[in-house]
């Protein structure tokens, strides 16, 4: 059984840890650098990224996440999404830079302009795991604006990437562990 852990400092973390039990694996809710020992993955959930950023440091996580990350893979929802980015916008902050991509905190609008989509994933994505469009819960959700040349689109909305893997990591700038669809956290797993 995999431990995966969910990064619980903020934000729906529970919800991130029941889809991944429905998965059979075993979620461990992170809150220490001590808490990372022994894990095959994390994952990082949405919220506020600047909170998330000021409790990272509070509790000397940023460096040991650095580090997790280039052993393990890691998934960003949401805001996990904005601090695994290469480049965050609007305004700038500091990230992990796991992944090669540019992203724009708050792309689609602020809370009042959250909303339920519908997508179509790529080819790639439905071969993966099972092909049919999933439902898509955007909450304050970022856009990514670039993607590197090692990066992989696996979703789109709109025409702007909204799931995006790189080596052993993936991120969504939509909220996966809302929806009863467990493709996203399914992907997460066959690749730790």
């Amino acid at each position: 059984m995999k431990k995966v852990g969910v990064l619980a400092l903020q934000g729906d973390f529970e919800a991130h840890g029941r889809a991944l039990e429905r998965l059979g694996a075993a979620p461990v809710f992170v809150r220490t650098a001590a808490d990372l020992d022994g894990l095959d993955g994390l994952v990082i959930p949405g919220g506020e990224s600047t909170t998330i950023l000021k409790l990272l440091r509070a509790e000397n996580l940023l460096e040991p996440l650095a580090a997790f990350g280039r052993r393990h893979g890691i998934f960003g929802t949401c805001a996990g999404a904005i601090l695994l980015a290469a480049d965050v916008s609007h305004p700038g902050q500091e990230s992990l830079g796991m992944l090669d991509i540019d992203v724009e905190r708050n792309g689609y609008g602020r809370q009042i302009d959250s909303h339920v989509a519908r997508l179509t994933p790529e080819a790639e994505f439905a071969a993966r795991t099972h092909p049919g469009e999933m439902e898509a819960v955007f909450i304050r959700a970022p856009v990514i604006r670039r993607v590197g040349p090692q990066a992989r689109v696996l979703a789109r909305y709109r025409g702007d990437p909204v799931l995006v893997e790189e080596g052993p990591h993936l991120v969504a700038t939509f909220h996966p562990e809302l929806t009863a669809d467990s493709r996203v956290h399914e992907l997460f797993l066959s690749k730790l």
